[in-house]
């Protein structure tokens, strides 16, 4: 999964589409991921112990396949590649070439700089 814990992101389809929070729970098992203040459903809560009786809102699990992440470079969704720098694999934000992890930027393939200086000579 490319995305990990404490990562922005927004609500792609269901009924909190457009909605952005931080993932705060990953559940490798399932697959799914839980995000701060999306997808609460209203559960009634037992008392038990010091927790008193009543309805309690709670995050359920979502697919990450609904989420796209929030690139914090640019603040805008996108999707998350990998490229390996110095023998080292980091995840990067495709459209902006934002490294997480070190958090500098990546270079561009060797690819995309000759397609970018064909343009130019155009």
């Amino acid at each position: 999964m490319k995305l990990k814990l404490d990562d922005k992101v927004m609500v792609i389809t269901g009924k909190d589409k457009g909605k952005t929070g931080k993932i705060t729970r990953i559940i490798p098992k399932t697959g799914q991921i839980v995000i701060e203040g999306i997808n609460q459903v209203r559960k009634h809560q037992k008392a038990q112990g010091k927790l008193k009786a009543g309805l309690i809102d709670v995050n359920i699990p979502l697919d990450p396949s609904k989420v796209m992440a929030i690139d914090p470079k640019t603040g805008r969704v996108a999707r998350i590649g990998y490229r390996t720098v110095d023998g080292k694999k980091s995840r990067v934000f495709i459209v902006s070439k934002f490294s997480n992890s070190k958090s500098k930027t990546v270079k561009a393939s060797p690819k995309a700089e000759t397609k970018a200086k064909t343009k130019e000579a155009k």
